[in-house]
């Protein structure tokens, strides 16, 4: 057992439901079990899954410590832990971490779905147990169970870049390796979101030939642009769009039913449709098989991700020259004490991530 210093005893702000709420309190100290790491998180940002279990929209089991996107630094480590790089992970390293566990061994996690493993378990979407109390982000420390995929973040990273790469920027690079983004491809954004505006910059920096950008917002399609859209239109304007520019590679983002018509509708000669916003049930859309057959379409489903995805997030959001846009997206923290006032600044959707900080 390697152990680091703390500067202040764990706590939590625990959801208990609609109804009741969030409760901010302290925690014990983990007894760490071999495999596992004790993280003191930095800062996390509170994504739109958080968001639908608190409206009481996603059935998630209670009481929790919602929150998994999130950047620490390690605090203690039981036993040899390594990271994506193959290293040993120590204290004091800063890391992020994969949403879910992954056994390793399970048919899923050996055909390459190891974020669909048969024993998978999810940080801020789990209730609290006795052995693992500190199971989300909104919390002073986090504990990383074994199976858990583990990324260093650069010191020179900001938090608030780094912190939504293990839920929005690895879920894009996990859509855009599933649907064989390549250097030359025209793409197409559908919602530009925290997901959208990862989307538009990662496909400019995987060398996209040109990047179209779809949002009923006008604001959203206006920062949009300034992540590297090559235009931006509304969704009425979509399917000229695409004709002009082209739409091998189609990212549906957004989950609304009519954006996913379109997105089935506009996919070029051998293109592909990644279908990434619709997590949740919704109406059925339609398509006219023949012309998928004569246009050798694709789809394919893109939920969560691998932790080698979540590794090249990371590295792109180090790389990328966009790295102060990413962080004006995330306006001044809050304090965890204050984080039914962070909600609210959630719902209000004034910007792409509101984050919690710990300290």
């Amino acid at each position: 057992m390697t152990q680091a210093p703390s500067a202040q005893e764990p706590s939590s702000a625990v959801w208990a439901g609609p109804d009741e709420g969030f409760s901010v309190g302290p925690t014990p100290i983990p007894d760490l079990s071999p495999g596992e790491v004790l993280v003191r998180i930095e800062l996390v940002t509170i994504c739109g899954s958080d968001l639908h279990t608190i409206a009481g929209d996603r059935p998630t089991p209670v009481p929790t410590v919602l929150g998994h996107e999130a950047v620490g630094t390690v605090q203690e480590v039981a036993g040899t832990v390594l990271a994506s790089d193959g290293d040993r992970v120590r204290p004091g390293q800063r890391i992020t971490w994969t949403i879910g566990t992954s056994c390793g061994s399970c048919r899923r996690c050996l055909r390459g779905v190891p974020q669909k493993c048969v024993s998978v378990r999810k940080y801020g979407h789990e209730a609290i147990t006795d052995e693992w109390r500190l199971n989300g982000g909104l919390a002073t420390h986090c504990q990383l169970v074994a199976g858990t995929g583990l990324v260093r973040v650069p010191d020179s990273l900001p938090a608030a870049v780094a912190a939504p790469a293990n839920c929005a920027t690895a879920t894009i690079v996990a859509a855009a390796r599933r649907a064989g983004l390549a250097a030359g491809d025209s793409v197409v954004v559908i919602g530009c979101g925290m997901l959208g505006l990862s989307a538009i910059a990662y496909a400019v920096d995987r060398g996209a030939a040109a990047v179209v950008a779809c949002d009923v917002d006008p604001q959203r399609r206006a920062l949009a642009l300034e992540f590297g859209a090559t235009v931006a239109c509304s969704p009425d304007e979509l399917a000229d769009a695409a004709q002009v520019f082209g739409a091998d590679v189609v990212l549906e983002l957004s989950g609304n039913s009519r954006a996913v018509q379109s997105a089935l509708d506009i996919a070029g000669l051998n293109g592909c449709v990644a279908l990434v916003g619709s997590v949740s049930p919704g109406p059925e859309v339609r398509f006219e098989p023949n012309a998928f057959v004569r246009n050798l379409t694709r789809v394919v489903g893109s939920h969560n991700y691998r932790v080698s995805d979540l590794a090249d997030a990371v590295a792109f959001l180090a790389r990328t020259p966009l790295r102060d846009r990413f962080a004006g997206l995330v306006p001044e923290p809050f304090p965890l004490e204050e984080i039914e006032a962070a909600v609210a600044a959630a719902r209000t959707g004034a910007a792409p991530r509101i984050a919690v900080r710990m300290a």
